[in-house]
């Protein structure tokens, strides 16, 4: 079983920053690729950006190219977002998850596990 913990959140004015973290605790069964995805209010949940096992390919969701970031440590088994120049709409809750094997996926079926999410807002 594997446990994700998302941390970072806040309250942000437009053209601020954060980064989120998610720890990773437990086995998968490989090497694994990660991923970020947010939920708004009243819409469902979409894809944000995701990682390879060896951090060497990433993929991100064409609005937030050139201003999110999303990497890993695997020696502190931790994923990051690093968020800049938020803007309104990025408004969500952001959820951290695992999908079994190391290649990047944008699809979200293809996570296994999930973190609890952490909320992030930005003002205008």
């Amino acid at each position: 079983q594997v446990q994700l913990v998302e941390s970072g959140g806040g309250l942000v004015q437009a053209g601020g920053s954060l980064r989120l973290s998610c720890a990773t605790s437990g086995r998968t069964s490989s090497p694994n690729a990660m991923g970020w995805f947010r939920q708004a209010p009243g819409k469902e949940r979409e894809f944000v950006a995701t990682i390879n096992w060896s951090g060497g390919s990433t993929s991100y969701t064409e609005s937030v190219k050139g201003r999110f970031t999303i990497s890993r440590d695997n020696a502190k088994n931790t994923v990051y977002l690093q968020m800049n120049n938020l803007k309104p709409e990025d408004t969500a809750v952001y959820y951290c998850a695992s999908k079994e094997g190391p290649l990047v996926s944008t699809k979200l079926p293809a996570y296994r596990y999930w973190g609890q999410g952490t909320q992030v807002t930005v003002s205008s």
